[in-house]
């Protein structure tokens, strides 16, 4: 992204109607976040109803702020949020506007006056990937009025839609800067054309899982974890944290989807992956009690009982977890001595 100076730089988001603007004006303010900025959002839609209660919503849930007044003005809610953001200390303004056609001129002079208004040092079009062609058309034509700075691409959970890029790269000149790759608001992406290929390819994206892996990981909790592995302290309140890491790096299929397609990983891309029984694991722990988690031997047959009617699960889940937890728990203690795991069970997680 092009920052501008002195702050707050402008991010324009605009495109046709339910491309996804206002959810990805909440993504990428959240990203910014993460980088350090402190950003500012507003809505400029005054014709779609509810539309600004919508950024609100978003704003709400993910604790960023959102300018907000009753104009009906959408060049003067503009120019406001700026003034506002200038006196309240944000470095970023980010507007989300009303969706349009190419070809309603009276919109698109709107967007022309407020561009004239608040000088973007960004402007984004942000396009539906999975409209294919439509989403080529529309970005070639709000190019040739508004000279974009770059796109943002929705809805590219899957590589097959890796042509959308590529096109628009085509017939704009200007550079995919983002894809959004999930409805959370942490899905959104800095687009890699190398890694796309890559995966298109089936040779994966390691270094996005890495990345991805980095932000859910605390290192020194990762260290606390491999010496307790060492000395075979690995209990259940842990196997439960770890759950819970690997749903934040995101939708299992997509991570699934990074590794390499070859040799014994080949084929782990079209796994169907059931997300629901990652939920019923972690309510089976969480319907034991603290003593259980840490002493997982100290779990009878009465006890089973009472955990399987606390999470709504029935025993013979419990019962798997349990023999789960103690294949994992054996085959991270040898790994994490350095010992080979040839030999031992082999897990069996539902998917």
């Amino acid at each position: 992204l092009v920052f501008s100076k002195p702050s707050p730089s402008v991010i324009l988001l605009m495109g046709l109607q339910g491309s996804g603007k206002t959810t990805t004006t909440g993504k990428l303010a959240l990203w910014l976040r993460k980088k350090g900025f402190r950003p500012l959002m507003v809505s400029t839609d005054v014709y779609r109803p509810a539309a600004r209660e919508q950024l609100s919503v978003i704003a709400r849930d993910i604790e960023i702020g959102v300018y907000e007044e009753k104009s009906s003005d959408a060049v003067e809610l503009a120019g406001n949020a700026l003034q506002h953001a200038r006196n309240t200390g944000f470095d970023i303004l980010l507007i989300d506007t009303a969706g349009r056609l190419h070809i309603d001129s009276e919109l698109m002079m709107e967007l022309d006056r407020i561009v004239e208004e608040v000088r973007p040092a960004e402007i984004l079009l942000v396009a539906d990937a999975m409209t294919g062609q439509d989403a080529v058309t529309s970005a070639r034509e709000f190019n040739q009025r508004l000279n974009l700075s770059g796109v943002v691409l929705t809805k590219m959970d899957g590589d097959a839609r890796g042509g959308a890029a590529l096109s628009i790269k085509t017939v704009t000149g200007k550079p995919i800067k983002f894809i959004g790759v999930g409805e959370k608001y942490e899905a959104l992406e800095v687009f890699h054309p190398e890694r796309m290929a890559s995966r298109i390819l089936g040779m994966g994206d390691v270094l996005s899982l890495i990345e991805k892996a980095e932000e859910v990981v605390d290192e020194e909790h990762a260290q606390e974890m491999l010496k307790k592995m060492q000395r075979n302290e690995f209990t259940l309140e842990d196997f439960r944290q770890q759950l819970r890491q690997l749903r934040r790096l995101g939708p299992l299929e997509q991570v699934l989807g990074m590794l390499p397609q070859m040799g014994p990983l080949k084929g782990l891309n079209k796994l169907q992956v059931d997300e629901k029984q990652l939920t019923y694991l972690e309510a089976i722990i969480n319907s034991m009690t603290l003593k259980e988690r840490v002493a997982y031997k100290s779990i009878n047959a009465s006890r089973r009982k009472r955990i399987a009617k606390g999470s709504g699960r029935p025993v013979s889940e419990v019962n798997r977890l349990l023999k789960q937890y103690v294949q994992t728990k054996k085959m991270m203690n040898k790994v994490s001595k350095g010992f080979s795991t040839k030999g031992l069970p082999k897990l069996n997680f539902p998917i």
